[in-house]
């Protein structure tokens, strides 16, 4: 009277993994939206084919960014987004205060001491490429000496 059909046992056990399952799933789900690195790079896209001395601010929700020549990538708790620049390449400031300066306002000419050591310092900064503790805002900034022309961000 009381006894329990086979069939039914497994039947339970079988909802209860799937129910185990799917709530794994749900608890691995990101709580965040991943960063938009679509509308960094637009900006950067924007100031690149600008004047020199175009400048741009672009916030970010990022807590990590990758910079090279040629992509943006942005990394938050919701995932990792990148974006390529349709105008590049561009120079990534974050590793050289030099470069940094320049992207602030000071003119390249009295930062480094001939075009060669700036376009030099440019060279190498587009070489670089490694994860990086992310800011609140990324500055853009078009600089041109003698033949240099650069998009400078960071």
């Amino acid at each position: 009277m009381f006894e329990v059909p086979v069939d039914a046992l497994y039947a339970w056990l079988g909802v209860a993994a799937v129910s185990v399952a799917v709530l794994g799933v749900v608890v691995a789900l990101p709580t965040t939206a991943p960063p938009d690195a679509t509308t960094a790079a637009d900006a950067v896209d924007r100031v690149a084919v600008g004047p020199p001395d175009a400048r741009a601010t672009v916030p970010i929700d990022a807590t990590a960014i990758r910079l090279g020549p040629r992509q943006l990538s942005l990394r938050n708790d919701g995932g990792t987004a990148s974006a390529t620049f349709a105008y590049g390449p561009v120079t990534p400031t974050l590793a050289d205060d030099r470069l940094a300066l320049v992207l602030y306002g000071q003119p390249p000419a009295s930062v480094f001491e001939t075009s060669a050591a700036f376009e030099q310092a440019v060279a190498d900064a587009q070489s670089r490429g490694e994860w990086r503790q992310a800011p609140t805002e990324i500055d853009v900034r078009r600089v041109q000496w003698g033949e240099t022309s650069v998009t400078l961000v960071g």
